[in-house]
């Protein structure tokens, strides 16, 4: 892979470190032929896998900076860096697998190298490094990387397409309530205007009857007065200061009847 890219002083230095990791990894695997204790491989392949866990690590961490810095560089720039990185990963899978080799041969328990999980930078199928490869079976892995993006890029556009679907049922149902709201709106001005309505009624029939009151109280007042007057004529006829009431006549108590003697002899 061509050194000469462009590349920030921190993406410099992490790429030295992995550099640094890719170098001990090739001396550590070409130390493992001449150790013939399986005690002392084993030893040194449990070594090789914490190098090859720090090596995922700082891949990671090259590929962080990467993102970061993706908006800085130009267009050319971003492919190299992103070839380089999917270089280094191939060259780290190279290892993993000839861990494996190694692993199998001596009968140990497996060693995990990655945790379970989406981020896992390093897989566990068998890959070759670029170099060791044949055009065919570059053209070969070529295609298989662009399938799987198609796949990857199916998926995605599915995920888009049911976001836009939930969007679409979230915005109808939305719109729904914002009806419903405003037919409710509706109907607490109805509510309103009918109990202004029923107020004021209440009110001028509170008037009414307070009205109608005033009125049988005066008519009882002058009930009262009339049967005072009539009984005050009654008790005391000969007082002049109460006027007669019209129509009542006043008591004839002093009328003398005239004698039928002296129309006897007629």
């Amino acid at each position: 892979m061509a050194s000469d890219v462009p590349m920030s002083p921190e993406l410099e230095q992490v790429d030295g470190e992995i550099q640094d990791i890719f170098r001990a990894l090739q001396n550590g695997f070409q130390k493992m032929d001449k150790i013939k204790d399986s005690n002392r491989q084993s030893k040194q392949l449990e070594d090789l896998t914490v190098k090859m866990r720090e090596c995922k690590r700082l891949i990671k961490d090259f590929d962080h900076i990467l993102k970061d810095e993706e908006k800085n560089n130009t267009p050319d720039v971003n492919k190299q860096l992103n070839d380089k990185k999917q270089f280094m990963i191939k060259e780290l899978n190279s290892y993993v697998t000839l861990r494996k080799t190694y692993q199998s041969s001596l009968g140990n328990k497996r060693i995990e190298l990655f945790d379970t999980g989406n981020d896992q930078v390093a897989e566990d199928t068998p890959v070759q490094m670029a170099s060791e490869m044949s055009n065919q079976e570059l053209i070969s892995a070529g295609r298989k990387q662009m399938d799987q993006t198609d796949q990857a890029i199916e998926r995605s556009k599915m995920v888009v397409a049911q976001t836009v679907e939930v969007g679409a049922q979230t915005a109808a149902t939305l719109t729904q309530q914002t009806e419903q709201m405003k037919r409710i709106g509706n109907e607490l001005d109805s509510v309103h205007f009918s109990l202004k309505k029923a107020s004021q009624m209440v009110k001028e029939i509170g008037r009414q009857v307070a009205t109608d009151k005033c009125i049988m109280a005066f008519l009882f007042l002058i009930v009262c007065g009339v049967i005072a007057i009539i009984v005050v004529k009654i008790v005391n006829p000969h007082n002049k200061s109460i006027r007669d009431i019209p129509g009542l006549a006043p008591p004839a108590m002093n009328r003398k009847l005239l004698s039928i003697d002296p129309f006897r002899g007629l």
